[in-house]
């Protein structure tokens, strides 16, 4: 198995926006896992959550998620937001490679993804995003931080400034906690 740069953290902290950055300055491949979720379904995660519930989700992103971390080409790979629900997924996180959360505040990710069709757990949100969000963040910020390797807050920094944050981890010795 191949050391990976693993990106975790919510939705809309940037994890596939800085991913794409990231991996053709490393010379890596960018696996996006919720992309590689909708390619093997053939549908998209608002319709995947629609037909199969979320726990049909998981179960694919379960599944994407295993095959990803088991290729033998290093990759740069951006993290479905819940794939740290489930232990064994949190145990193939830690094992996989170099994991780095990009931690936003609740504001700042709702600023960014609003009530976004494409996220179903914000669409169908009763108590609005932001609410949903700040919820969301408080039970995964302590799975998060299980299996991160380097914490980078985003709020106030453009996606080049994460990028160059999340190289300087990647670099053996450097950034790491």
């Amino acid at each position: 198995m191949a050391e990976h740069l693993l990106l975790v953290g919510m939705m809309g902290a940037g994890k596939s926006t800085v991913a794409r950055l990231v991996a053709p300055r490393l010379g890596r491949l960018h696996v996006d896992t919720d992309e590689e979720v909708e390619r093997e379904a053939g549908a998209s995660v608002g319709e995947i959550f629609s037909t199969r519930g979320e726990a049909g989700f998981r179960a694919q992103e379960a599944r994407v998620l295993d095959r990803v971390l088991a290729g033998e080409v290093p990759a740069v790979i951006s993290v479905g937001g819940g794939a740290v629900l489930e232990a064994r997924q949190r145990d193939a996180l830690r094992q996989g490679g170099t994991v780095v959360w990009l931690r936003a505040r609740p504001e700042t990710l709702a600023r960014r993804v609003g009530r976004n069709a494409r996220r179903p757990l914000l669409a169908t949100a009763a108590d609005g995003p932001a609410a949903a969000l700040t919820r969301i963040d408080s039970e995964r910020q302590p799975l998060y931080e299980e299996v991160a390797d380097v914490v980078i807050d985003v709020d106030d920094l453009t996606p080049d400034a994460v990028a160059e944050r999340v190289l300087a981890a990647a670099s053996p010795g450097e950034g790491r906690r």
